[in-house]
């Protein structure tokens, strides 16, 4: 999570004023003999902007040289310019759009990271977290190794150079095997592309055609983008290899069930996304209806907090026969950053994404519908400006269950201490918003909206420990031991 305040550049503050939300992961993109591959990489980036808006890179190959581009910010901002893509030669390239989980945000983390090894080049570009990396880049850096970025997908490629494997094949399995945590990988040689999934799957991974092309990518959102079919979602702990000769399947673990983030359901994927068969709207509509059935409410209009929150309102909506209304407006030109000239601007940052509707919130009690509660901080804001713009009373209800443990897989939670449900019960909670009442969606109200009857407490169906707490991997970097420096190098831009 972003840390409160903001960072002085040229003496200007610069504030992220939605970090109380949960920040995506990255996404990747990979498409393999296909003559415009860099345009079509930016094309299914930019599908997957979502997942990552900090930094965004590409990397291709022409049968000859491997090329790199990798570049802070969005990926309109830096591959819809001809001249770039044209430096992007080669008929088969690979894409991620970056939001920083593990190493900060500065150009030598942006991905894909490349190295050249005794086989040839490889670029891999990495959506995930790696909870062992620290403990294996001290090793690393013990050995002799050198790192240039403070990225934990560099490790990837240490252990790939250091493998005593004869194939390249054999050292990605090699390198593989040695990690923990989540990783969906997309991988780049002289002569294929590879992809692979963490043993229990927990971040996402599909495979798609186009002609003869393959494509792999974070959601298939990216292979509508591209106009690729569909083919299968790459299973948890499979590694696929992808060559002239077509795709070929690896099963280097032990069989486990699979795992997914939960949190793809609730928040990262995009609606129009299909994860598990289903689309994803489809889904977070079901969670509104599970909720409005666990904590109904008498009120005049249910009103989603935009974005995130629609699908859900309109599911609780149509439950509760309350009347869905768009009570808060959205302005989607702020971006994620503001440049504060005064104090007296900060204190009205809500209010530069948000503004109340008035004519459907004066004299009415409201439901606020929204898809996670994390500091609170954004929450309480939103209830004054619906109290401020005449809400007779405010009742928020939440579509997931309380985050009461950080994540270590891919998404940038705050620590426990600064997790509101962690430190508070439910009617403090409801206090510090300062609504009228307050419900989360039960965990097994979120298993019904996907489609089961319950959790599986002796065996889950889906990594959900920022509610429950059941960590799916070990953590070997999270036992207080492994000292939490990646680099004295200090960098501006």
């Amino acid at each position: 999570m972003a840390q409160q305040g903001g960072v002085t550049v040229d003496g200007l503050t610069i504030t992220r004023y939605d970090d109380d939300r949960l920040r995506e992961e990255c996404g990747v993109f990979g498409i393999f003999d296909h003559p415009d591959a860099a345009a079509m990489t930016a094309l299914g980036l930019h599908a997957l902007q979502h997942r990552g808006q900090e930094a965004s890179g590409i990397c291709s190959y022409d049968g000859r040289n491997f090329h790199s581009e990798r570049r802070m910010g969005l990926v309109g901002d830096n591959f819809s310019k001809p001249d770039v893509l044209a430096r992007l030669k080669g008929r088969m390239a690979i894409g991620h759009d970056r939001y920083s989980t593990t190493g900060d945000p500065l150009i030598r983390n942006v991905q894909p990271l490349f190295c050249d090894i005794d086989t040839g080049g490889f670029a891999v570009a990495h959506n995930g977290n790696l909870t062992n990396a620290l403990t294996l880049r001290r090793e690393l850096i013990s050995s002799g190794a050198i790192c240039q970025s403070t990225s934990d997908t560099e490790v990837i490629l240490h252990l790939l150079s250091r493998s005593k494997k004869r194939r390249i094949v054999e050292r990605f399995i090699d390198a593989i095997r040695q990690i923990e945590g989540s990783y969906a990988l997309v991988a780049l040689t002289n002569d294929m592309m590879i992809g692979a999934r963490d043993p229990i799957g927990i971040r996402p991974l599909v495979i798609g055609r186009l002609g003869t092309s393959y494509v792999l990518a974070s959601e298939t959102c990216a292979l509508d983008m591209v106009g690729a079919e569909f083919v299968r979602e790459v299973e948890n702990g499979e590694v696929v290899v992808i060559t002239d000769e077509g795709l070929e399947s690896h099963r280097p673990f032990p069989m486990r069930p699979a795992r997914p983030c939960i949190f793809e359901f609730i928040y990262f994927a995009r609606p129009d996304s299909i994860v598990g068969g289903q689309t994803v709207y489809d889904i977070r509509k079901r969670m509104g209806i599970e909720l409005a059935r666990e904590a109904p409410v008498n009120a005049d209009v249910v009103v989603p907090i935009p974005d995130s929150g629609v699908p859900a309102a309109i599911g609780f909506s149509q439950q509760s026969n309350i009347p869905f209304e768009l009570g808060i407006i959205r302005n989607h030109y702020v971006g994620r950053t503001f440049i504060e000239p005064e104090q007296r601007i900060r204190q009205l940052g809500v209010k530069l994404k948000h503004s109340a509707n008035s004519g459907v919130i004066r004299g009415n009690s409201v439901v606020l519908i929204d898809d996670s509660v994390v500091r609170g901080t954004t929450s309480k804001k939103i209830v004054k400006l619906i109290r401020d713009a005449g809400a007779r009373e405010v009742h928020m209800r939440i579509s997931s269950p309380p985050i009461t443990h950080p994540d270590y897989y891919g998404i940038d939670t705050p620590s426990k201490k600064d997790l509101l449900a962690a430190n508070m019960s439910l009617e403090e909670m409801r206090a510090f918003m300062g609504a009228d009442s307050l419900s989360f969606l039960s965990v097994n109200g979120i298993y019904r909206a996907i489609g089961l009857d319950q959790r599986d407490d002796r065996a889950p169906q889906f990594t959900d420990h920022c509610f429950t707490g059941d960590y799916p991997t070990n953590l070997t970097d999270h036992d207080g031991a492994i000292p939490r420096q990646l680099s004295l190098l200090a960098e501006v831009g």
